[in-house]
């Protein structure tokens, strides 16, 4: 009898413990680390919040920065200087890698250029298209219209 109770124990603590590692590892899933470098948070965030860059693996983050000649139909062209050092900064803060991440459904070779077209966006941000013309938000690249702690790397929500 003692020993159906130790068992029947443990087993109710496996469950208990499960639960918490998959509650932590949704917790981890809305957070990244914040920009720490502050040349990308200055010269990227003249035009736009600078994003965190675990959001994109690091063969994405070199194609943005080979294409600021045509960053999305502006020129974000920088000095050689500060080009490389934020280059060196997004590549090696990239996504991906040995820990889950929000990239762990991107195609091993997949190098997107737009964080908002990464299966984990897309999974977590069904919405209708009239959503993202809504005044306050207007584009869903504008994370902190809704994700009030985004440039601290924060993108919880409340109904998770």
């Amino acid at each position: 009898m003692r020993i159906r109770k130790i068992i029947t124990a443990l087993t109710l603590a496996a469950l208990i413990g499960t639960e918490g590692l998959a509650s932590a590892a949704r917790a981890e899933d809305d957070r990244v680390p914040p920009v720490t470098h502050e040349l990308t948070r200055s010269e990227c965030g003249q035009c736009h919040m600078a994003f965190q860059p675990a959001f994109l693996p690091a063969r994405s983050w070199n194609a943005i920065m080979d294409g600021l000649g045509d960053h999305f139909g502006e020129d974000a062209s920088l000095r050689p200087e500060k080009a490389k050092s934020i280059r060196d900064y997004l590549v090696a803060n990239a996504g991906g890698g040995a820990r889950p991440s929000f990239l762990r459904r991107l195609a091993a070779d997949a190098a997107p250029l737009r964080i908002t077209e990464t299966p984990a966006f897309l999974r977590k941000h069904r919405f209708a298209d009239s959503v993202w013309t809504k005044p306050g938000i207007v584009s869903k690249s504008n994370c902190a219209a809704c994700h009030q702690g985004a440039e601290a790397g924060v993108y919880e929500d409340e109904d998770d």
